[in-house]
């Protein structure tokens, strides 16, 4: 799978902890910044890995920056994309399970690094149910449509 991963200052170590570990187990990983720990602004590093993914030049993307919110609201504002702010476990399950989220948002400044590998574990060893939630999908993209081709 080749995923897009991407970060601020606030969150680039954390970005070079999950990219690592998502190299070694076999994952093919876009870096798309930023390099160092100096201060940037986080929408450019958001649009580059959410353009990514709502393009398909890649299946899934990850973003953290300090808190996450800031990613999540600039990566939700592309076609495609369902990005969700996952600092715990639960929410990273449920993210996959029933809304098919394509970019996992984490805090930086929230989440300690061992718990930040767990949550990117679950995310991506957890599957789409399906079923009902297909529905709630097609209503999901029928309004992103709506909004989106004004």
């Amino acid at each position: 799978m080749k995923v897009a991963i991407g970060s601020d200052h606030a969150g680039f170590e954390l970005k070079e902890i999950v990219s690592h570990m998502l190299k070694n187990i076999g994952y093919e990983v876009v870096d798309m910044g930023t390099g160092s720990s100096c201060s940037v602004d986080y929408p450019d590093y958001a649009e580059a890995v959410a353009k990514a993914v709502s393009e398909g030049a890649v299946e899934r993307g990850i973003l953290i920056c300090g808190t996450g919110i800031g990613m999540s609201i600039v990566a939700n504002k592309f076609k495609n994309v369902r990005a969700a702010l996952c600092n715990d476990l639960f929410t990273a399950k449920m993210s996959r399970l029933h809304n098919d989220a394509n970019i996992l948002c984490i805090g930086g400044r929230v989440v300690g690094k061992d718990l930040a590998m767990e949550i990117v574990n679950v995310w991506f060893n957890t599957s789409f149910e399906g079923g009902r939630h297909i529905r709630r999908l097609e209503k999901i993209n029928l309004i992103e449509r709506k909004v989106l081709d004004k």
